[in-house]
């Protein structure tokens, strides 16, 4: 019945579960034994009362008036005298434990952090009394009222219960893996002098420490409370002075700081995911975790198209979104293995792969979660991060604080430079082979259903494992950037437009060969006075090619053009969105492309002229700004390595435009097929189907087949999101609700702008909200009078959740990121903005004020109701 080792969390509880795996992961945690929820059934079926039909809240108020009474098994005792001596002091906890068929347990999947008891300093002669206490604590008012609000039944739930080691310790703390009110990774530690009730229930000072890597920021304040030992024989522990001595000196040093996030981390491995830990200190100094917990956290979630609307402009079609989904799949995942990600770590972040690209009303988004997950893996990353963040339109509280330190991404440096001199040998062979590949597949016009399948799942299985190399260019890329900018400034005092200059010059890429081309055809055409002065004219762009490529205005003009389309069909205007044609479809639109170039005069040789002018110009203002030969030839160096990138760059941003062409040919002949088939009422109709449901028609991997009915429901979506206004570039999300009633109350992300008039306290629970404010100064308050309220209080204890529940954001003068109401704040997901000074007094009851819980301001906007 008693257990000691690694258990069942079923029957002990997530929250002595994880106790008891941490001491075996060998973390510092105090000696506990645990009492199973078997032993709580068992005490439960002895006492139980009479059903109460209609009345569960009634029969809870009997069942724990019957529990306190229950007898304990009394091998609970011999257990304490076993594990502690006999002694001891000990605390006793119960946790929640989900009955069978029910959802959710304490510190589980749905935290029931503080709906059940704990009792401290407990000695042998009271153990057995505490222990049918914490029994009784599962059918307490508010643990009831809280499964009720949930929606479970009341009555469905169990107790393990935990026995501790009380550790005499002077010092204690919470710490936060992430920081609680963003998200962002950093280590937050709230401490205070005396025992850690102090910090959760808000009745002691507490500082404040922030920890990125090595790098810790202390915010103290000045300590006169905090909670000790029962005095005199007293059962509840006591709030006491700290010494004058101990008042304005930082609680933790920086060392320990450093100590207790890196012991967090191991924790934070341990269960893989952000943690809510608590822990002592002892007067020796020693470290104890006495509990861990999953970290509830209300976040919102960023979204950003900020730099991908160049590619996927406006309202996308689902065939488009499902093929950039799977692009971003299978190209990032070589990415990460190119970059020498170890794989354990890969694999543990491998489904953010899935949720790299968002389809939100129609447009496409980056969900930055997943690439702040992905890119985080490398630890060189955090050398480019902000070039990174600049060129995604990443900003405000959407940005991420490092994962790993300075330090460490430059110690990765050195292999990482050390792949980059293979990197060029790397973007020939890729596109050696990408040549053969668009080789062999010709047009595609011979092949058969089966056969195009067959051909688009080959090509991007070998994708998967070679365009990993094209986004490797994009870090070496960014690193020479930064190398460039870094002395230029230093050299120089020169801004970016420098720069830009000695970006200018080298071999032509591959896109602007493809420009090249349609200026030559231009030329040619312009060669033609006929041909010319019809294009000019603005004769009916598909008979005039017609006549073109038949040879009626020379061979030389029609052989150019069918070149052009054979060598460059797939370059065009939103090229990416496999609904609108291209060249390769609709050969006649190349005219429409380099009519402007006729109209121009524009040749070749001017281009080369106007970029060999540009590439003077550049030389002579760093001869001009740059004295030192040395710097010039370093600079000159580095500007051609950046070039190099930029040109692998460009080539193979094209490899992607003749990816897509060949995926378009693919998907639009089985369009056609599927029209012929009777499958779709048009070919055209293709575009409202995912790539996976169009290969699946012909392959039997499509559940269902219905398509008709399908495309009918996309297309009067894709009707209402085109005729609907665009969403911000930069948007939060509330978490944790199906993504379309979130993106209803959406809010773009904007940086703050500071009001000297705003009340400011610790931002702890995200989220905006305006709203009357009801002053509470004691939880005797009726419920109701919360009701579409802003709650004000000076603090608050787990017996105001009734009031919590009813308000719409929370307001108190004391209390931490990791005190009650933050926690309940979060938990309820309702803004929380806790340590406001003076919030009673200087906010009137009734007045209307609106509450930011992630920046922590408070505003008042009337001052009547």
């Amino acid at each position: 019945m008693i257990s000691h080792a690694v258990g069942d969390p079923a029957q002990l509880g997530h929250k002595f579960a994880r106790l008891q795996r941490m001491r075996a992961d060998g973390l510092p945690v105090p000696e506990l034994f645990c009492l199973p929820a078997a032993a709580f059934d068992d005490a439960l079926a002895a006492v139980a009362p009479p059903p109460r039909p209609g009345d569960p809240a009634g029969w809870c108020a009997d069942a724990a008036a019957a529990l306190r009474r229950a007898a304990v098994p009394p091998q609970v005792l011999t257990a304490f005298d076993t594990v502690f001596g006999p002694d001891a002091l000990v605390a006793v906890r119960a946790c929640a434990v989900p009955a069978p068929g029910g959802h959710g347990g304490e510190d589980g999947a749905d935290p029931f952090a503080g709906m059940s008891d704990s009792y401290l300093y407990v000695p042998r002669h009271d153990l057995l009394r505490r222990v049918a206490d914490c029994w009784a604590s599962a059918f307490t008012d508010r643990a009831v009222a809280y499964r009720l609000w949930r929606g479970l039944d009341p009555t469905a739930t169990r107790i393990a219960v935990g026995v501790q080691r009380m550790v005499p310790g002077t010092r204690s703390f919470v710490a936060f893996t992430r920081d609680p009110r963003d998200s962002a990774r950093r280590t937050v530690i709230a401490a205070a002098h005396g025992i850690g009730e102090g910090i959760v229930q808000e009745k002691a000072d507490v500082d404040h420490f922030f920890v990125t890597g090595r790098r810790v920021t202390a915010e103290p304040v000045r300590k006169q409370r905090m909670v000790g030992p029962p005095r005199d024989g007293g059962d509840e522990p006591e709030v006491c002075e700290v010494p004058a001595a101990l008042a304005d000196a930082p609680v933790l040093a920086d060392a320990e700081a450093r100590h207790i996030a890196a012991l967090a981390a191991r924790v934070e491995q341990a269960f893989g995911g952000p943690q809510d830990i608590e822990g002592v200190i002892t007067q020796d100094g020693a470290v104890h975790l006495v509990q861990a917990r999953p970290l509830v956290t209300a976040a919102p979630e960023y979204w950003c198209n900020h730099n991908i609307t160049e590619s996927y402009p406006g309202v996308s079609s689902v065939l488009t979104y499902s093929q950039a989904s799977e692009f971003y799949r299978r190209a990032f995942g070589d990415l990460y293995r190119r970059m020498g990600v170890p794989r354990r770590r890969f694999d543990a972040h491998r489904h953010h792969l899935e949720q790299l690209v968002a389809f939100l009303d129609g447009r496409i988004y980056y969900r930055l979660a997943a690439w702040h997950a992905l890119h985080g893996q490398i630890p060189a990353f955090e050398l480019v991060r902000p070039l990174w963040e600049d060129a995604m339109g990443v900003r405000g509280p959407a940005r991420q604080s490092p994962r790993w330190s300075q330090t460490r991404a430059w110690l990765s440096l050195p292999p990482l430079l050390l792949r980059a001199l293979r990197h060029p040998a790397q973007v020939r062979a890729f596109l050696r082979w990408w040549d053969g590949l668009t080789a062999a597949a010709g047009d595609l016009s011979d092949l058969t259903p089966p056969q195009l399948v067959e051909h688009y799942r080959r090509m991007w299985t070998e994708v998967s494992g070679r365009w990993g190399v094209t986004l490797t260019n994009s870090v070496y890329s960014m690193l020479a950037i930064r190398a460039t900018t870094a002395l230029l400034t230093r050299w120089t005092g020169a801004d970016r437009r420098l720069l830009t200059g000695l970006l200018v010059g080298g071999r032509p890429n591959r896109s602007l060969r493809a420009v090249h081309a349609a200026v030559d055809l231009a030329e040619r055409i312009s060669a033609v006075p006929a041909l010319k002065d019809a294009l000019l004219a603005g004769d009916a762009a598909e008979p005039l090619w017609r006549d073109l490529t038949a040879g009626r205005h020379g061979q030389p003009v029609a052989d150019a053009a069918a070149d052009y389309v054979r060598r460059y069909g797939d370059r065009a205007m939103h090229d990416l969105k496999l609904e609108e044609p291209t060249p390769r479809q609709r050969p006649w639109t190349v005219l429409d492309l380099v009519r402007p170039y006729v109209q121009q005069g524009l040749t070749t040789a001017r281009l080369r002229e106007e970029q060999a002018r540009a590439t003077a110009q550049a030389r002579a203002d760093l001869a001009r700004d740059c004295r030192g030969p040395l710097r010039r030839t370093v600079l000159r160096l580095l500007a051609a390595t950046v070039r190099a990138t930029i040109r692998a760059r460009e080539d193979t941003r094209f490899c992607r435009t003749q990816l897509y062409g060949l995926s378009r040919q693919v998907m639009w002949r089985l369009g056609t097929e599927l029209a012929r088939a009777g499958r779709l009422a048009d070919p055209a109709d293709v575009r409202h189907l995912t790539v996976t449901e169009v290969l699946g028609s012909f392959d039997g991997t499509l559940p269902g087949t219905d398509l008709r009915g399908l495309v009918a429901v996309r297309r009067a979506e894709h009707d209402a999101w085109t005729a609907a206004p665009a969403r911000e570039v930069l948007l939060a999300t509330e978490p944790g609700i199906p993504l379309a009633d979130a993106l209803a109350r959406s809010t773009p992300v904007l940086e703050p702008v500071a009001d000297p008039a705003e009340l400011r306290g610790l931002g702890s629970a995200p989220g905006v909200v305006r709203a009357p404010a009801r002053l509470v100064l004691g939880p005797d308050t009726a419920a109701g009078s919360c009701q579409g309220t802003i709650l004000v209080a000076r603090e608050t204890d787990p017996g105001w959740l009734f009031l919590m529940m009813s308000a719409k954001g929370l307001v108190v003068e004391r209390g931490t990121l990791l005190s009650h109401t933050a926690i309940t704040g979060r938990l309820l997901g309702i803004p929380t903005v806790v340590a406001v000074p003076g919030a009673t007094s200087r906010i009137p009851d009734g007045a209307v004020i609106e509450i930011d819980g992630a920046a922590g301001t408070v505003r008042i906007v009337e001052g009547t109701p």
